[in-house]
């Protein structure tokens, strides 16, 4: 309803006397319907930079020592914090990301199995044979050997 509504406003806005349509007013009305988002987007830039300048002008800026302590470990940092991650971190991460990906796309699947047919059932079987070989190089890494 509403959609034939916009339609015969942008209609009326656009028709002229001799019952015809211009391109650049048909043009003008049709981005006419972007200004929602436009007034949206403008409206979050702003506030992204009002409210942070906001915190900054009205916040106390001068730390004391006890907000400037160390927390969580309870221990003040030692050595750099730009270290080398061990390769072994990476591997591990991606085995996290395989099985992640997998049962993220096998609830889905299993659930909508009857009516995508055997198109669907084969892609799942290619996708979990290319999770495998990923699986395969992380074995053959040596990830699973954590010591």
């Amino acid at each position: 309803m509403r959609d034939a509504a916009a339609r015969d406003t942008l209609a009326s806005l656009v028709k002229r006397s001799t019952g015809s349509f211009r391109r650049a007013d048909m043009m003008d009305a049709l981005l006419l319907e972007y200004l929602p988002i436009l007034v949206f987007l403008a409206i979050a830039v702003a506030l992204s930079v009002v409210i942070p300048a906001l915190s900054w002008i009205i916040a106390r800026q001068k730390p004391d020592v006890e907000k400037a302590s160390a927390y969580e470990c309870g221990f003040e940092a030692f050595g750099d914090a730009r270290t080398k991650f061990e390769v072994r971190f990476y591997l591990v991460s991606i085995l996290f990301i395989i099985f992640d990906l997998e049962v993220a796309f096998l609830f889905p699947w299993a659930i909508s199995l009857g009516s995508i047919g055997i198109f669907g059932f084969w892609s799942m079987v290619l996708f979990l044979a290319v999770l495998t070989v990923g699986f395969i190089y992380e074995w053959k890494k040596g990830a699973l050997e954590w010591e």
